[in-house]
């Protein structure tokens, strides 16, 4: 089940699941970021042996390794989103984190071209 589920969120990068599935994946998704920071052999089969999704790992290594090079950990956000409509558990969605730098870049740019 972690398996899917990280494998959707990092296909997606945002998906809604219940509170206590959120808090657990943030402890399997977290240190597979961490270790695509460094995008070797190793590593890459490290991660393909606990995600079983080649998409999935091709994503992680080349798109958000290298978007967290510089951040030293919290590549995912919990947020509360209510309660679900049948047995009203908790819902909530997990995401990865913008960072604010690039924000701030955007910000600049946007000035100078206006």
């Amino acid at each position: 089940m972690k398996r899917n589920l990280a494998s959707s969120i990092i296909e997606h990068e945002s998906v809604k699941t219940t509170l206590a599935k959120a808090k657990e994946i943030r402890s399997f998704l977290e240190p597979l970021v961490t270790l695509a920071k460094l995008n070797n052999l190793s590593n890459q089969r490290k991660a393909f042996s606990k995600l079983q999704n080649k998409g999935a790992v091709a994503k992680l290594f080349s798109e958000l390794g290298p978007r967290y090079k510089e951040r030293p950990g919290g590549y995912l956000r919990i947020i509360k989103r209510g309660y679900r409509e049948g047995d009203k558990a908790p819902i909530a969605q997990v995401k990865f984190v913008i960072d604010e730098d690039n924000k701030e870049e955007n910000k600049d740019t946007e000035v100078v071209n206006s």
